[in-house]
């Protein structure tokens, strides 16, 4: 009976991992591909700026659920590697967060390129840390 209800854990463990693994391909390789074929530089940056930011927290509960899931149902690196892929979705929300404007003289320019493409770097592999949860998830380990 624990055994049963320890598989079905793990599976839905994986199953949220797979979960979080399409929510980061749609969001990190999806958008930003269709944005920048389909407007001008700046709408598209603020498009994907957008996405990551409000992808970020739904995908990260995915992870946390699947890694309470993964640990209850027996597999404890799976929820250890959730648990941090998890934190990482989280720092999305402070690289993409609006900073304090600089002493920069007034009309200067900004460059928040940097920031964007530190969290689709970081969700890209974040995404990576989803799929090793998700295998280790499946084999329960």
């Amino acid at each position: 009976m624990l055994d049963s209800l320890q598989n079905i854990l793990t599976s839905f463990a994986a199953l949220l991992c797979g979960f979080a693994v399409g929510g980061t391909w749609v969001g990190v390789v999806v958008v930003p591909n269709e944005s920048f074929d389909h407007m001008d530089h700046t709408r598209a940056d603020r498009n994907v700026r957008g996405t990551l930011v409000a992808a970020s927290t739904p995908i990260a509960i995915m992870l946390l659920a699947a890694s309470a899931l993964a640990v209850l149902g027996g597999a404890l690196g799976a929820g250890i590697v959730a648990a941090v892929s998890a934190f990482g979705y989280f720092t999305n929300r402070w690289t993409l967060a609006p900073r304090k404007p600089r002493s920069a003289p007034p009309g200067a320019r900004q460059r928040k390129k940097t920031q964007r493409v530190v969290a689709v770097a970081l969700s890209l592999i974040f995404g990576v840390g989803s799929i090793a949860a998700g295998v280790m998830a499946a084999l329960q380990i």
